[in-house]
């Protein structure tokens, strides 16, 4: 029993190690890589073969004819000075003349089997021979073809095909070491994926598993090199990032609500409350009205809330359409300025048209009514009404549009928490809103693909609006 369980490890450990990316491309190479290295190898040995085939009973066809010419042309003698000149080259083949009792008249062939040129056949066929190389006898295979002379004696030529073995031979060995040089390649292929590519996936499943558990600071690693892994890196670090600010302003969303919607929902109870207990109809009366507008406050505080997470989820654009924004600039102009008038200051607006982005016309819109009415609300500088500035041009690829004020401006590190939700300065305390309206310009950009610049106007302030050109 004791024995069993390690052998059931080690058994699981190899399962486990077969499961693994690395080993199964490794051993796909493998066998694919055989798989074309046996089809390669056969196919040129093959081919190689034939070649060397043909070429073997193409040089047994010159020789017979041309030992066929030399008899007619000299007889029995010439052939056999013929014959003999040519077993003595270096590359000669086989050649054995025997009378019509079968005895050897000349040839280089030591041995032949018997009835060996006793065969007409047209086509040569191998045979196995004796042959004298440096005064030994040693035994080959050959192609060889017989004819008959026209005085009843045979002769035989043919033509060692140990070459072609040979190359078969060279093909044979070839192979097995390109065969062991192919599973010294897989190893390689299993060390580097499993240590190199593999580890850089587990390296991301590490991470992830530190995120699902709560981390929401973890990141994946960055290599540096630029390559698949770190694009991919990179991009869901981008994502996490965004997660943890989505988180991080859920979390600040609910403390805003939790801390600047309970003072006015007290305000409401209390005129509730006084509304009961007085008996003064008129009295009563007042404290209702005054409760209806409490609630009225609320429900625009949450119709805001409302419409930035409809922004920001993308459900809030029926179409983008080419829109000219600044037909919407004077459109919001024509209908602040006589509001701004009457305060004492004063509503210009600056736009050529026409300047077309592709995005909501409502969404933009008020985008730039929330920018004028912050800049009346808050642009104030010494009891004097502000002068507004609504501008809209091109820059570039970008239409920019721009909302500037002569006011107080606001302090350089204030700047990026103004887009924040529920967020209000201490100088615009005692002025009426809920702190949503520049949250939901900030959405309206990121929901149109723009950027956002919060700028000096010396004196005051301009908050500039970039959004892609329409093309």
């Amino acid at each position: 029993m004791t024995s069993a369980a390690p052998a059931g490890d080690r058994f699981a450990a190899v399962l486990r190690l077969f499961r693994t990316t690395a080993v199964r491309l490794s051993l796909l190479y493998l066998v694919v890589f055989t798989v074309f290295s046996v089809f390669l190898v056969v196919v040129v040995t093959h081919d190689a073969t034939r070649i060397l085939t043909l070429q073997i009973h193409e040089s047994i066809d010159a020789d017979v004819e041309a030992l066929q010419d030399q008899y007619r042309r000299g007889g029995l003698v010439r052939l056999v000075f013929a014959l003999e000149d040519r077993a003595r080259r270096p590359d000669a083949g086989l050649f054995y003349v025997v009378d019509t009792s079968g005895n050897p008249i000349a040839g280089n062939v030591a041995e032949l089997p018997p009835n060996a040129v006793a065969d007409d056949d047209p086509d040569p066929h191998l045979l196995d021979y004796l042959r004298f190389e440096g005064g030994k006898e040693t035994r080959h295979v050959a192609l060889v073809r017989a004819f008959a002379l026209d005085n009843g004696f045979r002769v035989l030529v043919g033509r060692d095909i140990g070459e072609r073995e040979r190359l078969r031979a060279v093909f044979r060995k070839a192979f097995r070491y390109v065969a062991g040089l192919m599973v010294v390649i897989a190893g390689l292929t299993w060390w580097f994926l499993s240590r190199r590519v593999l580890a850089r996936i587990d390296e991301v499943s590490h991470a992830s598993r530190r995120i699902v558990d709560g981390d929401l600071s973890g990141r994946l690693p960055v290599s540096g090199s630029g390559d698949e892994f770190d694009r991919l890196a990179v991009g869901l670090n981008e994502m996490l990032e965004r997660i943890g600010e989505l988180m991080g302003g859920v979390k600040g969303v609910s403390d805003a609500i939790a801390h600047d919607l309970k003072t006015p929902l007290t305000r409401l109870r209390n005129r509730v409350e006084q509304a009961l207990s007085d008996d003064d109809p008129e009295a009563r009366s007042e404290a209702l009205e005054a409760a209806l507008d409490e609630s009225n406050a609320l429900i625009r505080t949450f119709d805001a809330l409302l419409m930035i997470s409809r922004v920001e989820a993308g459900r809030a654009v029926s179409a983008a359409d080419p829109v000219d924004v600044a037909e919407i600039a004077h459109e919001v102009a024509e209908l602040y300025e006589p509001l701004a008038e009457d305060e004492g200051g004063g509503l210009v607006v600056e736009a050529e048209g026409p300047l077309a982005v592709r995005g909501n016309r409502e969404l933009i819109a008020q985008a730039l009514t929330n920018l004028v009415d912050n800049a009346l609300k808050h642009g104030r500088s010494d009891d004097r009404a502000p002068r507004i500035t609504l501008s809209a041009r091109r820059d570039g690829g970008r239409i920019v549009l721009a909302v500037a004020d002569d006011g107080p401006g606001v302090a350089p590190a204030d700047r990026a928490r103004i887009f924040e939700r529920f967020t209000r300065l201490e100088a615009s305390r005692t002025t009426p809103g809920s702190g949503l309206g520049l949250a939901l310009v900030a959405a309206v950009v990121r929901l149109h693909k723009g950027e956002i610049a919060v700028e000096d106007a010396e004196p005051g302030l301009r908050i500039a609006l970039r959004l892609p050109a329409v093309a």
